[in-house]
């Protein structure tokens, strides 16, 4: 694991995290897994103690644009919380070749809809 390979995804998904709205986990989670060699369980942990610092310098960047709506954003955060700790456990039990299924399923399925929604707006 090179520390130059670590810091070039982490500026690449946070360019991309950050410009198209995305949690970085859509980049970290696949790269963590298939160019590092993590398990499923480990790169979640791990892309969410990584998105922590990222969203938090998007948020100011946002905010000082006046791009957030802070109510909005505090009544989400609280299911937000709770959906959290459910989730962590709910990955922490399940088998990693399954969550690993799980999360490609969900990346295939967010692209498919995002690719119909695109040509509907053209």
């Amino acid at each position: 694991m090179s520390i130059v390979g670590l810091v070039a995804l982490g500026l690449v998904a946070g360019v991309f995290a950050s410009a198209l709205g995305v949690g970085g986990g859509v980049f970290f989670v696949p790269a963590l897994v298939v160019l590092f060699g993590f398990s499923q369980q480990l790169a979640q942990g791990t892309s969410l103690a990584v998105i922590l610092p990222t969203a938090i310098v998007g948020t100011i960047v946002h905010h000082r644009r006046r791009r957030v709506v802070w109510p909005v954003a505090l009544q989400v955060s609280v299911g937000g919380v709770v959906g959290a700790l459910a989730g962590s456990q709910l990955a922490l039990a399940l088998d990693p070749v399954l969550l690993r299924r799980m999360f490609a399923t969900l990346l295939v399925a967010l692209v498919v809809r995002m690719l119909r929604r695109g040509r509907v707006a053209a």
